[in-house]
Formats: C-alpha cells, structure tokens, sequence
C-alpha cells in the first residue's frame, strides 16, 4: 500500500489525462473539474462483504417486487402498508408508466446503494438510487492505474478483481435484450458524467450513442450506422425519465428519442433502468423499503435504514419538531447532497422556518437520527488526515439473477467538519477493496 501511496500523484495525473472528471452546472454555467482520488483504499473483509452482498441483493430484489406492483396491481397500497396518496404525490411516481411491465419485468436493472459504516461497526443504508446511478467507472479506471503504478500492491494483498463490472453490464442488458445491439444513451459531452457513459459502453461492449443517432419506426428502436441501421434491443439510458421522449414527457426535450415510450410499451426495447423508477428512490418511500422486505420476500431486514421519521405522520412530525436541534433533515425532491440540513448547525431563526416549513410541506421532508459514521484516513499534503466517508454498491439485476459488483464507489470529504461526501460537494473517491479471505 505504500507504494500505491508514492504514485499518488501519478495516478491522478493518468484520471486526468483520461478525462475523469465530473461536470456539474453551477450559477447557470457548467463546470468541470477532476475527481480527486486518494490512493488509500477502504478495505472491506470477505465475512463483512458476504453480509453486505445478501442485504443489498435482498433490498434491491424487494424494490424491484415494489415497483412491479405500485405500477401493475397495487397491494401493497390496497392493503395500506403504504398510504396510496404518499405515493401518487411523490415527483418519481408517473402516470404514464401505468400498467407498463418491462421486459422479464425487471425495473431497476443498476442499482447504486448508498451506505455507511457506524462507529457502532453497524452498516447503515442512507440512499437507493434506481434511476441513473452513476459512479461505477471510477473505481474501476482508478484500480486499473493503480495495477500499472503497482501491480505488486495486488500481487500481495487478497483483493478480490473488480475488471468484471463491464462483463456484468453487458449480461445485464443481453438478459434482457429483445434481439438488437445494446445501446448506451448519452445526453452528450456536457453531461456531468459523460466519461463514464464512453468508458462504460467500451467496458461492455455497447455502442455509445445520443438522440440523433436514433429513432423509432413502427414501435421499434433503430441506431442509424455507417453500416446500415440497426435494431436496438436494449438501451442503457443516462438520461432523466422527463427528457427521454418528448411525446410522452416534457415536450421541449431536445436530448430524447421521440416515440420511445411506443416502444417500450411495446416490449420491442428494454429499457436500463425503466421508466418510473424515481417512485422508489424518492427518499420518503426509502422509509418504507423494510415494511417492503417483509411485504413482498417475507424476510427480515438484513441491513438497517438510518433511524427515520416521516413528518407525514403526525406522530413522528411531533417528535421531528421538538428534536429538530440534534437530526438531519434531507428535502425528498433533491440530491446530490443538496436540501440536507443539519439542525445543529442552524440558528434559532433557521429553524423555526424549517419548522414551519415542515407543518406546512410534511410530505416534502423526512428527518434521520445523525449517524456518526467511520472516519476514513486520506492523504492531505505529506500527512494522513480523518475524513467522513459513504460507499456506493452497484448491483445488477438481469433476468435469471442479483448480482453485487464485488466493489464499489467509496467518496469522501474534503472538510473536516462535514458529513457531506458528494462529488458535487467538492468531495473525492477511494477505491474499494473486497478481500478474498
């Protein structure tokens, strides 16, 4: 490790020369930066990692059973686990997306889970992404330059090769392809994370493509090729569902596919990940993912969400309003580490405004007990410094299977006094070890 450590620099000057960097828009201009990372890895050992693996396939296979039933049957609404107008009045939920069942009906085919490691040794789940998760190809490029800095880091250390999430993808989309050639759909090179759909679509051998590379006649999806057009049979999307098809969703999209939604609700396409996934994401619903569990695999929890309450409830509203000083507050309709308030950092004033906000919005909010998760040393200078730290898991859901990336997206932060580990934030990325043994 400690050569990994001296190449530090050297590897950070191959991201940047391969282009890893992450985009955002910021004061209405885009901007681009490098994703710092830090040669010091998290190291995750194959007894905690086996934990890990089964909790994140159980979660995610319970997500998948719910989006197939709030968007087809509705039980889980009609027997009132779930309150039917706390669903409907989500953003992610759509409309549109009504009695569509996607191909295998699989709708969140990647899957990024965002968690952390209590001081308490508990790992605790913050987040479920199944829209767009991005991130995966940053620890895949960094351990890739870190084995030419240091192949004998790797030689001598039992970590298990992370070289296979292009392999993954790849079985992912054919699992479910309609007979065509898989497709990564870009909104382009100003997207903020326009590396990783190229570097992506080479790892699984699909062809990178944006709007005016396709199109759709008689509901079925075609590339235009030097070659010839060709069917598509699956599309791995990085775009948001609003902009996708301009007939169906917001009409100004000028980066989407008209008539895709034909398509798709054909069953001529599959789309990675389906339509209206964002109903489960929505950080209110992510309250009830272990009723979820229980509901549709008759399973208990095997990993815990962060201790939640949803004003929605006049119950835990009471108790949000009176411990507003010690929790967190995260607004439902953000992310990227935006709308998350901590009511210890604010003023009297602050939050008696969020206070009233909250009587007046119950829906638009959930509150966390503040997890005082793992410190993970990074390099700052010549010396090593503590910094909070989260990991995104990437799993893959094809037809025949749940398969967790035995790897992940470790981020961190830069500032000693927060918990914010958002690369929007200004925050940096670790690879992440899984030991073999």
């Amino acid at each position: 490790m400690d050569s990994l450590i001296r190449h530090t620099h050297q590897i950070n000057q191959q991201l940047a020369r391969y282009g890893v960097k992450f985009g955002i828009y910021k004061n209405g201009t885009f901007q681009e930066r490098l994703f710092p990372f830090d040669a010091i890895p998290r190291v995750i050992t194959a007894e905690e990692w086996s934990v890990l693996e089964r909790g994140l396939q159980q979660r995610v296979n319970a997500l998948n059973c719910f989006l197939k039933d709030v968007y087809g049957p509705k039980q889980i609404l009609n027997d009132g686990t779930i309150p039917e107008d706390f669903v409907y009045r989500s953003p992610g939920y759509l409309p549109q997306c009504e009695g569509i069942l996607p191909v295998k009906g699989i709708y969140s085919h990647i899957s990024g889970i965002d968690l952390v490691k209590g001081k308490d040794g508990e790992w605790y789940i913050l987040e479920d992404n199944l829209r767009i998760p991005s991130g995966a190809s940053y620890p895949l490029i960094a351990r890739e330059l870190c084995r030419r800095c240091s192949p004998d880091t790797f030689r001598h250390n039992n970590v298990v090769d992370n070289r296979n999430y292009g392999q993954l993808l790849r079985e992912t989309m054919d699992s479910v392809n309609t007979g065509g050639i898989n497709v990564v759909f870009t909104p382009g090179r100003y997207n903020a994370a326009y590396f990783e759909h190229s570097y992506l679509a080479e790892q699984a051998g699909a062809v990178l493509a944006e709007s005016s590379d396709l199109y759709v006649r008689d509901c079925v999806l075609y590339y235009r090729s030097t070659h010839g057009d060709q069917r598509v049979g699956a599309i791995y999307r990085r775009v948001s569902d609003e902009y996708m098809d301009p007939l169906t969703f917001e009409p100004s999209s000028l980066i989407g596919i008209p008539n895709l939604m034909s398509a798709y609700r054909s069953g001529n396409v599959a789309v990675l990940n389906a339509f209206g996934n964002g109903i489960a994401d929505d950080k209110g619903i992510y309250y009830f993912v272990p009723k979820m569990i229980r509901y549709y695999l008759g399973e208990e929890p095997i990993l815990h969400n962060a201790p939640t309450y949803l004003p929605f409830y006049q119950e835990d509203r009471d108790y949000v309003l009176e411990h507003l000083d010690t929790l967190v507050v995260k607004d439902v309709a953000e992310a990227g580490g935006y709308g998350v308030l901590f009511g210890n950092k604010l003023t009297r004033e602050q939050l008696q405004d969020l206070k009233d906000t909250i009587v007046a919005q119950p829906r638009r909010f959930i509150a966390q007990e503040v997890i005082d998760f793992q410190d993970l040393p990074i390099l700052e200078g010549d010396s090593q410094v503590e910094r909070k730290a989260d990991l995104r898991a990437f799993v893959l859901s094809g037809a025949e299977k749940t398969v967790v990336w035995p790897s992940g997206l470790t981020r961190f932060s830069r500032n000693p006094d927060s918990f914010i580990v958002n690369s929007s934030q200004g925050g940096g990325f670790k690879d992440t070890w899984i030991l073999s043994r």
